[in-house]
């Protein structure tokens, strides 16, 4: 699988792509702030400025829901708050959606960029504006969150054991590096961004290690699937988002509905 740069310079750490299905891509810049979107047409500014977005998707109702220092439904210039402040919790990293379009996001209870240690958050589910319910407890450093093809098994990283975790405990563990963002194929692959491993791991669906592929970045933060075939795939590393071409394609991700 060869990649080829989409964009690059004066970026801090990609995080967070999510096809649009319309020919772009927006990606989240962690460190820097802001949101943008990529398309053949040229770049985007779709959200100035906010911090620490480690996840995103699309909403039903049109706009994004992003993370950060609280979980928002962002449309135009409108924010609506889906999760805010829960005791103890310093923000939110990586969410996804399962077939009913609720966001499952992850709850840090330490500050990752303040050179604080991992201490155990959880996966919370949203299941409407202002109700949520943790989902998935005891894990350090939540990150990537995806769902089998038939919706029956969340799968969340934890970033702090490079561990990929279901309900039933250890899925997968990386072969190298760490486990950060996450994506599902159509035949119940996972695939796994690895972090400072430089590459990006395919697990099968019963968790045994089908292949790694190596990434042109010393970092590689996430990835989503996309394109009319759903069989591109965008990676976001620290400081640029990359394009390749998958043999399985992609499982497509609902949007938010709530």
């Amino acid at each position: 699988m060869h990649f080829d740069e989409l964009a690059s310079g004066g970026y801090g750490l990609l995080e967070a792509p999510v096809w649009d299905g319309a020919g772009g891509v927006y990606f989240s810049d962690v460190l820097q702030g802001g949101v943008r979107r990529w398309s053949a047409g040229g770049m985007e500014e779709v959200l100035p400025k906010r911090r620490g977005i480690g996840g995103m998707c699309l909403h039903a109702d049109g706009g994004l829901v992003v993370s950060g220092r609280d979980v928002i439904h962002v449309l135009g210039e409108a924010q609506r708050t889906l999760l805010g402040d829960l005791e103890g919790v310093t923000g939110f990293n990586d969410l996804g959606t399962d077939g009913e379009g609720r966001v499952y996001v992850g709850a840090l209870r330490f500050k990752p960029f303040a050179g604080e240690s991992p201490t155990p958050g959880q996966v919370w589910r949203i299941d409407s504006e202002g109700a949520a319910d943790p989902v998935l407890e005891e894990i350090d450093w939540p990150n990537g969150i995806g769902f089998s093809p038939d919706g029956g098994t969340m799968y969340a990283c934890d970033y702090a054991h490079g561990a990929v975790l279901t309900a039933d405990g250890v899925f997968a563990r990386s072969p190298a590096g760490s486990t950060d963002g996450l994506a599902v194929d159509e035949q119940g692959g996972v695939w796994v961004a690895m972090g400072d491993g430089g590459a990006i791991a395919r697990f099968e669906h019963d968790g045994s290690l089908d292949r790694t592929v190596e990434i042109p970045a010393e970092f590689v933060s996430s990835l989503c699937f996309g394109g009319d075939d759903m069989r591109d795939v965008y990676v976001t590393t620290m400081g640029a988002l990359l394009h390749g071409r998958s043999d399985v394609p992609g499982l497509p991700v609902p949007p938010a509905t709530v």
